[in-house]
């Protein structure tokens, strides 16, 4: 088993810049591009430390965050790689993240934000859903992620309609995007049930998410949801991939969603550790959580 490190660390010295829309706005195009493109070489630098440090840990996966180029769709002051004036550099610094990932049998993936939605009402949103997960498609092929994982959406204009939109919008989706999509049962809506027949039907593996599913339970077991998960991404001949975290409030206490700074170790299903695969640590700690959790465990 390997376990996964989401996006940033606690106490590690690596560090991610942004900037927003209104600041590049007040530039010059020019003065634009250079101030973003010394944003994104930095943090394509720090994405290679941070896998240095989360390999050095004894991590093996690393989520990576979302907005690692910012800004790169906005629809004002987006851009594309090659404009940046450090694009040369980008891309080494992007291929020896790959090298350091292919040498160490690490994996990476994305997780989009929640506005990245294929099931939306909105012709628009579902557009800007496709750019978002073409961007990450881009740096996923660059970097060597595997996975871009989403959720099912809302419901609106029905739960039962939802998975429909998504299936009619996923062909708009690039090949690098579609070989990398997965779908994630969420804590409100679409459960491990509801999203196993679309992932069939897409031919693509679900993430399942064990906090999720006590939160929005669908009648399956941990252990039947796990081997359903299980069996899914053995077929495609891949790892599979599962989320563990705990209610910040505990089970009893109000608000079981948030998550917690730890890993509470009871809420790490015992047949799990017999299992090979790759479990994303979602806490608040971070890399302090997945240490705990692994020592917990040993």
């Amino acid at each position: 088993m390997r376990f996964g490190l989401c996006c940033i660390f606690a106490n590690e010295p690596v560090r991610f810049r942004t900037t927003t829309a209104r600041k590049l706005s007040t530039l010059p195009r020019r003065e634009q591009l250079t101030h973003v493109s010394l944003i994104c070489r930095e943090n394509s630098s720090n994405l290679l430390l941070a896998l240095r440090t989360a390999q050095r840990m004894g991590i093996g996966a690393f989520r990576i965050l979302t907005p690692l180029f910012p800004r790169f769709t906005h629809p004002d002051v987006g851009y594309g790689l090659d404009e940046l004036p450090d694009a040369a550099a980008i891309r080494e610094l992007l291929r020896e993240v790959r090298s350091f990932r292919d040498l160490h049998d690490m994996r990476l993936s994305f997780h989009p934000d929640q506005f990245v939605t294929l099931s939306s009402t909105s012709d628009q949103v579902a557009r800007k859903s496709v750019a978002e997960l073409e961007y990450q498609g881009l740096l996923a092929e660059l970097v060597g992620a595997e996975v871009i994982n989403i959720h099912g959406g809302g419901k609106q204009g029905g739960k039962e309609e939802a998975p429909n939109r998504l299936k009619m919008n996923f062909p708009l989706l690039s090949n690098r995007v579609r070989n990398r999509l997965t779908l994630e049962n969420d804590d409100v809506t679409y459960t491990v049930r509801d999203l196993l027949p679309v992932c069939e039907e897409l031919g693509i593996p679900l993430v399942y998410d064990v906090h999720h599913h006590r939160c929005n339970p669908d009648g399956l077991t941990v252990a039947e949801a796990t081997r359903l998960t299980v069996a899914a991404w053995q077929r495609f001949g891949r790892e599979p991939w599962c989320h563990i975290s705990s209610p910040k409030n505990g089970w009893a206490g109000k608000g079981r969603r948030p998550h917690a700074d730890y890993i509470d170790p009871e809420d790490f299903p015992d047949f799990w550790r017999k299992l090979d695969m790759t479990v994303d640590v979602e806490a608040k700690a971070k890399e302090l959580a997945v240490l705990r959790l692994m020592d917990d465990l040993d």
